[in-house]
């Protein structure tokens, strides 16, 4: 049986037992669902069944559920418990994943909340709600086991034990001088495998590979790839240990990251501008809107081209033919350089070095892929029309399009990058529309220059 037919008759099963007041069977079947089957069996119910639904779960389940979900259904969820009910679940997530959530509320609504939950919690979260969104200080926990590095082993695992059920990461224990500045590292591992009347700073890492609480989210997630961290440090401009960023975390950084850079390339906005199975008609137009008009007014400019050529194009109607093939290949290539470009700066593979080693590179590459299509569509043309000229300018405009394409789509993001603009920007669209200008030019501008040999 697939997961799809799992998820069918679990929701089949859930809407049967409340309408029937099942109440003892469907909670022993919850308590065995892990968290994100919850959260998929909680998007498939019917708007309807769901405050139902969520007074059969407690504390912790609650807690389980709205975690997995996107803010707008954690939104929802808050709503349907009120404040009351809400405060416990709140007390109980993880304070970086609550911080983003109650900064989607209105401010007497955050207040209210807050002024609900637990002071430490909540003063804990008001720390957090201080950092920028999108930094390492933005989806940071303060949940992580510190110790002093006086500490025996026998102190240290003590007060692992007691910290374990509150921590979210007990596979590192970071420790701390008489100041708090964070001096070095020591693993579960080393725990278990020292003597236990041992000192932590006799077995503990010193050089400890740490982010600063300011570092952007995807430095932070590059981080922890490159070291194959499950959990990396963050501190303040004092070398304070002010919280820890987890792979978890990481992930959904990756996830989100990824696709933001997928809407701009493909020009249906980012972030709180993205447009999803949900966004309103009128708002998905709104934020699709601009690029079209940009895209719109870059075609006009694309259209007086072939304007500048109508007597070209009146002598020899058979360029017509292959129009839409050499601006079709300029595009696509284009538009397969810029993926692979934005890609490598995405991931920090690129440096100064590296810019004309892949300009060389794709040179090459337009070269190879240019004269390939453009031999075989030479050939095409001269057996259509017997005419050698005509190939060659066929052919010709090919090559050199095919290499002026596989040029812009690596070399505009990269300006772009080094402008400071988000190089995402540079949308397969707009690759698209500016290779459009170019191989039209070179298509006709080359007909018009052998214009007598082709008449």
């Amino acid at each position: 049986m697939t997961q799809d037919m799992n998820m069918e008759n679990l929701l089949m099963d859930t809407i049967k037992w409340m309408k029937e007041q099942r109440t003892e069977q469907l909670e022993q079947m919850l308590e065995e669902l892990q968290p994100y089957d919850l959260a998929e069996l909680y998007q498939e119910l019917p708007i309807k069944h769901r405050p139902k639904f969520i007074t059969l779960l407690d504390v912790e389940m609650l807690t389980d559920l709205i975690q997995e979900l996107d803010q707008k259904l954690q939104l929802e969820i808050l709503h349907f418990l009120g404040i009351e009910r809400s405060t416990p679940v709140l007390d109980l997530m993880e304070n970086d994943d609550l911080a983003d959530l109650l900064n989607e509320l209105t401010a007497e609504e955050m207040e209210q909340f807050l002024h609900s939950m637990k002071k430490e919690e909540s003063e804990t979260v008001k720390h957090l709600m201080q950092y920028e969104p999108e930094t390492a200080g933005g989806i940071m926990t303060n949940r992580f086991v510190w110790i002093r590095h006086h500490y025996t082993v026998r102190e240290a695992v003590d007060k692992l034990k007691a910290f374990a059920e509150f921590a979210e990461n007990i596979y590192y224990l970071y420790v701390l001088d008489d100041q708090k500045k964070l001096v070095g590292v020591v693993s579960y591992r080393d725990l278990l495998l020292a003597d236990m009347e041992n000192r932590i700073e006799d077995i503990m890492f010193s050089r400890v590979i740490h982010v600063h609480v300011d570092m952007d989210q995807e430095d932070v997630a590059r981080t922890i790839e490159r070291y194959d961290f499950i959990a990396v440090p963050v501190v303040d401009d004092e070398q304070k240990l002010v919280g820890i960023v987890t792979v978890d975390d990481v992930i959904d950084v990756i996830v989100n990251e990824a696709t933001e850079d997928f809407q701009k390339l493909s020009a249906t906005g980012s972030g709180r501008n993205s447009i999803d199975l949900q966004t309103e008609p009128s708002k998905a137009a709104g934020r699709r809107l601009p690029w079209l008009i940009l895209l719109l007014f870059l075609g006009l400019l694309s259209g007086s081209v072939i304007a500048q050529f109508e007597d070209t194009l009146e002598k020899v109607v058979a360029l017509t033919f292959f129009m839409p093939m050499i601006a079709g290949m300029t595009g696509n290539t284009g538009t397969q350089s810029l993926a692979i470009v934005v890609r490598g700066l995405a991931s920090g593979q690129f440096d100064k070095s590296s810019f004309m080693k892949l300009v060389t590179r794709d040179l090459t590459v337009g070269l190879i892929l240019g004269g390939v299509c453009g031999g075989l569509v030479a050939v095409i043309a001269y057996i259509w029309q017997g005419n050698l000229m005509f190939s060659l300018v066929v052919g010709l405009s090919l090559l050199l399009t095919l290499i002026i394409g596989t040029l812009a789509g690596t070399v505009i993001p990269i300006l772009l990058h080094k402008l400071k603009i988000d190089p995402a920007i540079a949308s397969g669209p707009l690759i698209t529309t500016l290779n459009d200008i170019f191989s039209l030019t070179v298509y006709f501008g080359l007909a018009t220059l052998l214009i007598a040999s082709l008449t």
